[in-house]
Parts: structure tokens; C-alpha cells; sequence
């Protein structure tokens, strides 16, 4: 008698009576969207689900547009920011022309400002334009420099105002602030 105890406590049971004996531990499912965090570990859980769908087919596509933007965004502010920009517009400011245009308070037209064109110090290459404002108007401000070989410095090509209604005035002349 004392063998058939310490034979069922030891699981030495014999094989025909363990089939029938329901598991000590039960597989438990896994955590659901609306349960709390799962406190304990255990190897005999049930795994999660896979989504057999490919979400990341819907989603690249929106992610590739959003970097793109991002990109955009950030080469345009780089452009705005550069000192070839806050020259030509400080030479606008003192530029007799353009404030019998414009009037005073010569600023970007729009509060986040769009910079068309390539700035490349580098290479040589200067040719923008953007949208600016006065009191009494707004126009269309061009700029276009070279730099012909490395050692050379930069000529202007070209620095003119286009007006709202298409006219446009060539802002370089005799007293012109980027020719020295």
C-alpha cells in the first residue's frame, strides 16, 4: 500500500492509467488586444497569431511619399537658409528699383517660402527664384550666377523682377551690389 502512494505521488504510474490522466498544466491562450500584460512567462503557451496579409504593401507606398515630402522639406529650408539667398534679398531691400516696385518691407511672399532652382557653390552653379513681397506689391525675383573655372570669382548673369502683371524690370546695372 505504502508502494501504490509513493507510485502515484512519483508518477510511476503504469502506462495505460497516465493516458487517461488529464495534464497538470493547461496551454493557455495568447494575450488579446483589450487583456492586460501578460505577468508571467510560460514555454506552453499558445503562440499569436500571424497576419498572413501583407500590411507592408498599403504602407510603403505612404511611407515613401511621407520621406519624400520630409526630403523636399529639408532641401528647400537648406535653400532658404543659405547666404546666397539672404544676400539677394538684402540686395533687393536696398535696391532703389525694387522698392519703386514693391514698396518697403521687401520679405518672402509666402510664410514658408518655395526656392525653384540649384544653388551649388560648388560646381559654380547659382540660378534661383522665389516670390517676394512689399507694402504696395509682390513679384517674382531671378537670380543667376557663374562661376566660370575654380579659381574665378562668380559673375551675375542675371537679377530681374518679374511684377503679378508679367512685367519685368532687369535689376542689374552700373551701381549693381554683386558686381565689384
Amino acid at each position: 500500500m505504502l508502494f501504490a502512494s509513493f507510485s502515484r505521488r512519483a508518477g510511476l504510474m503504469r502506462p495505460s492509467l497516465r493516458r487517461n490522466c488529464p495534464p497538470r498544466r493547461t496551454i493557455i491562450p495568447a494575450p488579446g488586444p483589450n487583456t492586460g500584460p501578460l505577468m508571467e512567462r510560460r514555454a506552453d503557451r499558445e503562440l499569436p497569431s500571424v497576419n498572413q496579409g501583407r500590411r507592408w504593401t498599403r504602407t510603403l507606398p505612404i511611407f515613401v511619399v511621407a520621406v519624400g515630402a520630409a526630403m523636399l522639406g529639408i532641401f528647400n529650408y537648406q535653400k532658404s537658409s543659405s547666404s546666397v539667398v539672404n544676400s539677394t534679398l538684402y540686395a533687393l531691400r536696398t535696391s532703389p528699383q525694387a522698392r519703386e516696385l514693391l514698396g518697403d518691407e521687401i520679405y518672402f511672399a509666402q510664410q514658408i517660402p518655395w526656392i525653384s532652382g540649384e544653388i551649388n557653390q560648388l560646381h559654380g552653379r547659382i540660378n534661383i527664384s522665389f516670390w517676394v513681397k512689399g507694402t504696395k506689391s509682390q513679384g517674382k525675383m531671378r537670380f543667376r550666377s557663374i562661376r566660370p573655372d575654380r579659381m574665378s570669382f562668380f559673375h551675375t548673369e542675371e537679377w530681374s523682377l518679374e511684377t503679378e502683371d508679367g512685367k519685368v524690370v532687369q535689376l542689374l546695372s552700373d551701381n549693381d551690389p554683386f558686381r565689384q
